[in-house]
């Protein structure tokens, strides 16, 4: 039986208090600690899904081999309920991915078998081949095999995870492609998840250069850098704000990259974001931590880019009264003095100029 602290970090889990339960761990609950119903705080993150959670149990000794009452580990759980985040992280953890529950299942035949066939399955599918799942694996009971069971199923997109066949070599050109199905068979070969071209361009920086978000989501899953660099100095996050892509912002934002990071201009990525007139990347971007008030090597923060380089039109009246708002600073000049507001002045951007002396700039 558990003890009291045990039971208490159960119930705790079951809620997702993530507060509750780190309070308990700190004063000694086991994360790995069982009910009566064979559950305990980590498997129970596993099943629901509960991804910071998941995280808190791995970080204080989480048996990644422990097992359910249908002998089945916590990423059978996970990959019966699509939860693709955690699949992930479990894989990273190394929970084994071709472990036999007592129905005769793998991960992957839950995947199939109890899965809707919709994107999170989709996903968990592909995490689980590149993680090494056996597509033709036959189930003990019934012999079926996942490859089988999404055909009957029709599961379409499921069974072309499935199908997809690529050697580790063709990783990079299966990104680029943007077939994820190709990225997760070429993993599944053996492909290194941080293989670089001749640019030193990682896999996970040439989805982003592309904008192949289904691909980026496998990788950051899988626990691919966003913070790797290349020979330019850009990263999968950098690029981000050159391509404006809000999709890809939030596809790589679980993977906590490093905002700070800078480019071979020394800017972040919220400064070409402004340059470009990219507004719904800067309007999500500046509710992250990023500093709104960087200067890079020119001497130039996301407001004077704004306003320097670019046309004084909707799109970069709507991109300063951002940065103002989310608290850029109007009165930082660059190298030579020339302040926001004297370069709108000087280029006749009435609007922009009103913006700024609305937010007193002088």
């Amino acid at each position: 039986m558990p003890s009291t602290l045990d039971s208490q970090l159960i119930a705790a889990a079951w809620r997702n208090d993530i507060a509750t339960a780190k309070r308990l761990i700190d004063a000694g609950a086991n994360v790995n600690a069982l009910d009566d119903t064979v559950q305990s705080a980590f498997l129970i993150a596993a099943s629901e899904g509960y991804l910071d959670l998941l995280d808190l149990t791995l970080a204080h000794g989480a048996d990644v081999r422990s097992l359910d009452s249908y002998h089945g580990t916590a990423l059978i759980r996970a990959a019966e309920r699509g939860h693709a985040a955690v699949v992930g992280r479990l894989l990273q953890a190394g929970v084994a991915v071709n472990h036999v529950n007592n129905l005769g299942w793998t991960a992957l035949h839950e995947a199939v078998i109890l899965g809707k066939g919709t994107l999170e399955y989709v996903d968990t599918v592909r995490l689980l081949i590149a993680g090494g799942a056996e597509r033709n694996k036959s189930a003990v009971n019934d012999g079926v095999t996942p490859v089988q069971a999404a055909k009957d199923r029709d599961q379409t997109a499921v069974s072309a995870a499935l199908d997809a066949k690529a050697d580790a070599g063709a990783l990079l050109d299966a990104v680029t492609a943007g077939d994820a199905d190709k990225v997760a068979a070429s993993l599944a070969a053996g492909a290194k998840i941080e293989t670089r071209d001749d640019h030193r361009r990682t896999a996970l920086l040439l989805a982003s250069q592309e904008d192949r978000v289904d691909v980026a989501r496998l990788l950051v899953q899988l626990g691919a850098d966003p913070d790797a660099q290349d020979d330019r100095k850009d990263s999968a996050w950098l690029v981000t704000g050159v391509t404006g892509s809000v999709a890809m912002l939030e596809t790589l934002l679980p993977a906590n990259p490093d905002l700070t990071l800078r480019n071979r201009f020394g800017g972040v990525s919220v400064i070409p974001a402004s340059e470009r007139g990219h507004v719904d990347y800067v309007r999500r971007v500046v509710k992250t931590r990023i500093n709104v008030n960087h200067v890079n090597d020119l001497g130039w923060t996301a407001l004077l880019e704004a306003i320097i380089l670019g046309k004084g039109t909707k799109p970069w009246q709507e991109i300063v009264q951002i940065l103002v708002d989310a608290g850029a600073d109007p009165s930082l000049a660059d190298k030579d003095g020339g302040t926001p507001l004297a370069h709108a002045e000087s280029s006749g951007y009435d609007e922009i100029a009103k913006i700024l002396r609305a937010a007193g700039a002088r």
